[in-house]
C-alpha cells in the first residue's frame, strides 16, 4: 500500500466506522423504542454497544492479524477518551446530572473491571485465551443484569421517556437494513483502519501502541462523541453518560474479552502505565460526580486539560 493511500483508507475507514455505529444506533434504538425501554437502559446497552462497534472491529481485526500492541492501545486510547473528553465536553456544553444508582452500580463497576484488567496484567503482563473467556463471562451476566433493568422499568413505567422525537420511528425491515447495513460497514471500516493506521505508523516511526492511543482512539472514539454531544445538547444527560460508562465496559469486557480469545494479548510497561491512567481519571471523575450528583463545567474543564497532558506524555515518552 501507497503512503498517500493509506491516508485515504484510513479516512475513509474512519467515515464507514462512524455512519455505519449512526446507523446501527439509529436501527436499534427503534426497536428498543418499540420495546419501550428507558432511555438510561438504551444509553447503557443498545448505543454503547453501537457506538463500541469500531473499536471491537479495530481491535478484533488487528488480533486476527496479530497486530496485539494495536488492539490494546486502542481500547484503552478510547476509554480514557470516552470518559475524559467525551465527559469533559459534554460537561461544559451543560452540567451532567448523575443518577444516584448509576454511582452505585454502573460508574463503580467501570472501575472495577479497569483494577480486574490492571490485575491481569501484573500477574502475567498479558490477557490470555482463558482471561478472555472470563471477561465475556463477565460482561453477559452484565447485559443480563441490564436486561433485567430493563424489564424491571418497563413494567414500572407504562409511559416512559423514549417517545421522544429524535428517536425516528422505523418498520421492522427498516430496523433490519440499518442494524444489518451499519455492521457491514463497521467491518470494512475496522479493516481499513487498522491496515491504514499500521502503515502510516511505520512510516512515520511511530510505535503501534502510539498510534493506537491517539488517532485510532480518536477515530474510533467519535461515535461516542457525537452522540453524548448530542444528548447532552438536548438535556439527555442519562444518555449520555450512560454511552460512556457502557462503552467503556462494552470495551474492556467484551472487546478485549473476544481479542484475547483469539490471539492471546501481551502487555507491555506503557500498557500497564495506560491502565493505572484509566483506573485513577475514572476514581477521580466518580468522585465528581459523586460530590453533588453532576459533573460541572469547571469540572469537565479539569477533564480535558488533564487529557490534553496525558496525550503530551505518551507522544514523549
Amino acid at each position: 500500500m501507497s503512503y498517500w493511500m493509506s491516508y485515504v483508507i484510513l479516512v475513509l475507514g474512519f467515515v464507514f466506522l462512524t455512519k455505519g455505529a449512526d446507523f446501527f444506533v439509529e436501527g436499534a434504538a427503534a426497536v428498543a423504542k418499540k420495546l419501550r425501554i428507558p432511555t438510561f437502559i438504551i444509553g447503557m446497552t443498545i448505543v454503547a454497544m453501537g457506538t463500541s462497534a469500531p473499536e471491537c472491529a479495530v481491535s478484533v481485526t488487528a488480533a486476527l492479524k496479530n497486530n496485539n500492541e494495536l488492539a490494546v492501545s486502542n481500547i484503552l486510547g478510547s476509554n480514557i477518551f470516552n470518559l475524559m473528553v467525551v465527559c469533559g465536553i459534554c460537561a461544559v456544553v451543560a452540567p451532567l446530572a448523575v443518577e444516584a444508582s448509576v454511582l452505585k452500580r454502573e460508574f463503580p463497576f467501570s472501575i472495577l473491571i479497569a483494577i480486574l484488567l490492571m490485575g491481569l496484567g501484573v500477574v502475567s503482563m498479558s490477557v490470555g485465551r482463558a482471561d478472555g473467556i472470563i471477561l465475556l463471562a463477565v460482561f453477559i451476566v452484565f447485559l443480563y443484569c441490564m436486561v433485567r433493568s430493563a424489564q424491571k422499568s418497563r413494567a414500572e413505567q407504562k409511559n416512559n421517556d423514549l417517545d421522544d422525537e429524535e428517536i425516528q420511528d422505523l418498520s421492522a425491515f427498516q430496523c433490519l437494513i440499518y442494524i444489518i447495513g451499519g455492521l457491514v460497514a463497521i467491518v470494512l471500516g475496522g479493516d481499513w483502519v487498522v491496515d491504514g493506521a499500521s502503515v502510516i505508523a511505520k512510516s512515520f516511526g511511530m510505535s503501534q501502541n502510539l498510534i493506537g492511543l491517539t488517532v485510532v482512539a480518536f477515530g474510533t472514539s467519535l461515535p461516542e462523541l457525537v452522540t453524548s454531544f448530542v444528548a447532552a445538547r438536548k438535556n439527555q444527560a442519562d444518555m449520555a453518560l450512560g454511552n460512556v460508562i457502557g462503552s467503556n465496559i462494552f470495551n474492556i469486557l467484551l472487546i478485549l474479552g473476544l481479542a484475547s480469545a483469539i490471539s492471546p494479548l501481551s502487555f507491555n510497561i506503557e500498557n500497564m502505565i495506560d491502565i493505572c491512567v484509566l483506573t485513577i481519571m475514572s476514581i477521580e471523575v466518580y468522585f465528581f460526580a459523586r460530590k453533588d450528583f453532576d459533573l460541572k463545567k469547571s469540572e469537565g474543564m479539569i477533564m480535558l486539560i488533564e487529557y490534553a497532558a496525558y496525550v503530551v506524555y505518551i507522544c514523549v515518552r
